[in-house]
């Protein structure tokens, strides 16, 4: 079983590349839910959205979140009864968050709901949130202390940040189901999302680093920093905010003793002996994802790695 990590538009670009290079069914993708909030009364899940939309081969790919051809009744109703429209949903992201939310009250797990949705939408790979409890991140501004998608959506990330807060991580536990998988794996992938909100949510739930510290599996990690800037997002000004180095090493560095191989761009060729040196083979590549064959490439690619490091390890 292939497991992956991931959070975001980079994550999800990464688990298409895996799930059609592999037999579907041996993948199960582990998302991130502490960007999760509500809006309309409704549960939103926006990187478990993202991923599930694309996996299931129907996300828009203008943006790599929503879904394609989407219409916008629904929301421009509610612009009209005078409600703000800062977060922008279409009709059919409605009715997935429709869904969620009565199924969460009938009481229903995250887990059990996200794997009814995905299967509904013909994705045959495992969804699996990072946990069942509620995990809300918060960004520590000048402006304050936001809720995320505040910092992202509603002020499109443009204030400086200076610490991150997890609410609610100290009840989170890694689910049955995500133990199980990770136990299961034959290779771990950290996709090339925000080290900082996409997969350090997900690390910080009790249970993943011990998980991932005990799986024999070769791990291995994708740089989303390229050319010390971030390839989507706001990773860069986060990395720089929290006071690390905005760089391919300065993400190795979040994930030292955690991965056994890391994947930089050429851009970044001259730091992989620095990377080395933190205890990881690296691997050289094009590691920016154009399009979907260079999905399917880097995670051939990605594949292959892991499979030469597992091949030393035994």
């Amino acid at each position: 079983m292939i497991v992956a990590l991931a959070g975001g538009v980079g994550g999800a670009k990464l688990a298409q590349g895996l799930y059609h290079v592999s037999p579907p069914d041996s993948l199960a993708v582990i998302v991130n839910t502490g960007d999760d909030f509500e809006l309309f009364g409704l549960r939103i899940s926006p990187d478990a959205d993202t991923v599930m939309y694309t996996l299931a081969g129907i996300a828009n790919p203008a943006t790599g979140w929503g879904v394609v051809n989407d219409t916008r009744a629904t929301l421009e109703m509610l612009g009209r009864y005078g409600y703000e429209l800062w977060f922008q949903l279409g009709d059919n992201d409605f009715a997935t968050h429709i869904a969620r939310t009565a199924q969460l009250r009938a009481g229903d797990s995250l887990t059990e709901v996200t794997r009814r949705l995905s299967r509904a939408l013909g994705m045959r790979a495992a969804l699996l949130p990072m946990c069942d409890e509620g995990v809300a991140t918060l960004v520590d501004t000048p402006a304050g202390r936001l809720a995320f998608q505040d910092y992202f959506v509603r002020r499109r990330h443009a204030d400086p940040v200076s610490g991150i807060v997890l609410d609610g991580i100290e009840a989170a536990t890694i689910t049955a189901d995500a133990a199980q998988a990770i136990a299961r794996a034959t290779v771990i992938v950290v996709c090339p999302s925000n080290p900082v909100v996409s997969i350090g949510p997900i690390l910080a739930v009790n249970g993943y680093r011990s998980a991932l510290a005990a799986s024999s599996a070769p791990r291995v990690a994708i740089s989303p920093i390229v050319g010390g800037k971030a390839l989507r997002g706001p990773a860069d000004q986060m990395l720089a905010g929290l006071g690390h180095d905005v760089s391919a090493f300065g993400v190795a560095q979040l994930y030292g003793g955690l991965v056994d191989g890391f994947v930089i761009d050429h851009a970044d060729r001259e730091q992989a002996e620095r990377i080395g040196a933190l205890g990881m083979r690296v691997l050289v590549t094009d590691a920016v994802m154009r399009d979907e064959p260079d999905r399917q490439r880097l995670a051939r690619e990605v594949l292959d790695f892991a499979a030469d490091i597992g091949s030393s390890k035994r």
